[in-house]
């Protein structure tokens, strides 16, 4: 909280890059959207990769961690005004900062009423913020589930709020291996969102613990620290910068592998669709899905933009593997 509320007073103050790193150019679409985002918002803000997720309009949408509410007033524009969005963010500077630009934003978006708002509270706990079961369509986070102490807690807890079907989409920092005691108690690293970091092989398994589907990873960037006195502390630790996608598929939608056509028409995606590192959908073309993407395509907001026909459980089909 002191280290994003005090000591950081814009994205410049950074000792690394690990929470700028933008793994995929923007399209006109969100650049566009990013220029009607107050200055102040822009510059208290501290994300990593990038969490817009496609097929967004009318959905309900909670990002994790908020900070100053740039995503917020993002995904603000792209769900438009019959969508929400929700924030929530543990250091009550930055909600501050994200709640004194709502009338602001609601204005230059030609919206008659807000459809944003922001808590103050933890990701752990959304609960104590009023966060109802199945109440959300896509749940995003930006570079902060590496500062909760307790992971599994973050991935239950989106499972629970969002509803059957619905998407966890977001970007966090992962590392090579497991940290030592000296790292993970580092202030700065774990300001910088290093010291934090998951071992990525164990957020594989947190995923299953807590029911989602197996990780889709979308991009991912190396880290460069570029301080020698953190390099040094860090010593051969390799980080990266990883956007994931999980869905709560719903039990019993699982049926088998089968082949997919985008009918196309998502805003920004018309004639093809990257859907992840392992499959991209290009419209009218017909594409050989395993059970797992069959299932999440069937289950999800992506259902009625794809022509969908699977196979039975036990035929076999190649498999998605990053």
């Amino acid at each position: 909280q002191d280290y994003y509320g005090k000591e950081l007073q814009k994205s410049e103050d950074l000792k690394t890059n690990a929470c700028i790193t933008s793994a995929r150019p923007v399209s006109k679409l969100v650049r566009d959207a990013l220029e009607r985002i107050h200055e102040e918002v822009v510059a208290r803000y501290y994300g990593c990769g990038l969490v817009i997720p496609e097929c967004l309009t009318s959905c309900r949408i909670l990002d994790l961690g908020s900070g100053s509410g740039r995503d917020c007033y993002l995904l603000s524009q792209l769900v438009g005004e019959r969508g929400h969005v929700t924030g929530i963010d543990m250091t009550k500077g930055q909600v501050e900062v994200a709640k004194k630009h709502i009338a602001y934003h609601m204005g230059k978006f030609g919206y008659r009423k807000p459809n944003v708002e922001f808590f103050h509270g933890y990701m752990e706990k959304l609960g104590d913020a009023g966060l109802a079961d199945d109440s959300y369509d896509i749940v995003i986070s930006n570079c902060v589930i590496n500062l909760a102490p307790d992971k599994r807690a973050v991935l239950q807890e989106a499972f629970r709020v969002l509803k059957p079907g619905g998407e966890m989409y977001f970007s966090d920092v992962y590392t090579s291996q497991r940290l030592s005691e000296t790292i993970r108690k580092h202030r700065v690293l774990w300001g910088e969102c290093l010291a934090g970091a998951l071992y990525w092989r164990d957020l594989y398994s947190i995923a299953e613990e807590v029911g989602f589907s197996p990780p889709c990873l979308v991009t991912a960037s190396p880290i460069t620290i570029g301080d020698k006195e953190l390099e040094g502390i860090v010593g051969h630790c390799r980080f990266v910068s990883a956007t994931y996608r999980l869905f709560k598929v719903p039990a019993g939608s699982r049926t088998g592998p089968g082949q997919v056509t985008y009918s196309g028409g998502i805003v920004g995606h018309e004639r093809e669709l990257v859907f992840d590192a392992n499959f991209t959908f290009k419209e009218g073309q017909v594409v050989d899905v395993d059970a797992e993407m069959a299932a999440i395509l069937q289950s999800s907001r992506f259902a009625e933009k794809f022509l969908i026909r699977t196979r039975g459980a036990n035929t076999a089909a190649p498999q998605g593997c990053c």
